[in-house]
């Protein structure tokens, strides 16, 4: 299993970058990633074949992130 996760987070244009987020975006696209370069790669292309609108209404944030457990999310539900 791939630990890490390729993100595509559609945001609306009036959201700062820093607040753009899982929680906060429009639209989030996901796809497991084993490098941090697949991962930039993956997100990319998953934003280009889901054909998002461009635009000053919305932009595109891309991320990685390491893929989290079921002990990781009930120890942080926890704290």
């Amino acid at each position: 299993m791939s630990e890490l996760l390729s993100v595509a987070l559609v945001c609306a244009g009036t959201l700062l970058a820093q607040d753009c987020s899982r929680d906060t975006a429009l639209d989030v696209i996901i796809a497991p990633a084993h490098t941090p370069m697949e991962c930039l790669m993956h997100a990319q292309t998953m934003a280009a074949q889901a054909g998002l609108p461009g635009g000053g209404d919305r932009y595109l944030k891309i991320a990685c992130e390491h893929r989290r457990t079921a002990i990781d999310v009930a120890i942080r539900r926890a704290s």
